[in-house]
């Protein structure tokens, strides 16, 4: 066994493309056209889909709330209330990619982070719903905070 090395848990191209389409599902039960991204514990892409109608920022919202969630492990809703109310993070906000509104949610498989899931297309509560419904159903926890 290595000891200049760590294992690593990542979700696979299977239950990415899986979660999309849940997500997918779920937005059009919501009655939202919606941009979904699935990427991997480091933020990187593994998934993405977005329906014919939904407007084309919601493509690159989604990935950056898959990207904000799998950074730290925490849903993007509640990093506004962290960035807008404590000071030692509030710096966190100007980064680029950083999105603190809902609709991301970390991936968690055996309490591991393997991933990261946005949506975009609807309100913030429509967003986050839909991933909640798209995580249950395949069977991820569901993180609420950090």
């Amino acid at each position: 066994m290595s000891t200049k090395s760590i294992p690593t848990a990542s979700i696979n191209r299977e239950a990415a493309v899986a979660l999309i389409d849940a997500a997918l599902a779920a937005a059009h039960e919501i009655g939202i056209e919606a941009a979904v991204a699935v990427t991997d514990a480091t933020g990187h892409l593994r998934a993405f889909e977005r329906t014919d109608g939904a407007p084309f920022l919601t493509a690159s919202v989604a990935v950056d709330k898959a990207w904000t969630s799998a950074s730290f492990g925490f849903p993007t809703h509640v990093w506004n209330d962290y960035v807008t109310n404590d000071p030692k993070v509030a710096p966190l906000a100007h980064l680029p990619r950083m999105v603190a509104v809902g609709g991301g949610y970390p991936i968690i498989e055996d309490g591991k982070l393997i991933g990261g899931i946005g949506i975009s297309g609807g309100n913030y509560q429509q967003d986050q719903d839909a991933a909640v419904t798209a995580l249950r159903k395949l069977g991820f926890e569901v993180a609420d905070a950090w």
